[in-house]
């Protein structure tokens, strides 16, 4: 497979890797949007939420679990901070991997579109 996340899970591509679990892979996004970008990501190959189905959708509550405790040690937990999960390409997904961008660090406005 010739999925760049897998490839960082793996540590063939480096990462500034934020945690790691079992079953969850987190590091900090190279192109950040804010002061606080981190990318939290199933080690299982999961293309994106349209492949999410009764066998593997208990990864998204233990991602959010994790974002939870990175929030905590990355001191944005107080202040509040943003998870968003882009579907598709229309949806603005780059990656085919499942993946949760937390961000946070600062006053988010809304933007959409």
């Amino acid at each position: 497979m010739d999925c760049l996340f897998c490839k960082i899970i793996k540590g063939e591509i480096p990462s500034s890797k934020v945690y790691e679990d079992d079953a969850v892979f987190a590091f900090r996004d190279i192109e950040p949007q804010a002061p606080v970008h981190i990318l939290i990501i199933p080690k299982e190959h999961i293309a994106s939420a349209n492949d999410l189905n009764d066998e593997n959708s208990a990864i998204v509550g233990h991602i959010f679990s994790v974002a939870a405790k990175i929030a905590k040690s990355e001191g944005i937990a107080e202040g509040g901070y943003r998870i968003v999960n882009n579907c598709g390409a229309d949806g603005g997904q780059t990656v085919g991997h499942l993946h949760f961008h937390m961000l946070g660090g600062r006053s988010l406005a809304w933007q959409t579109g």
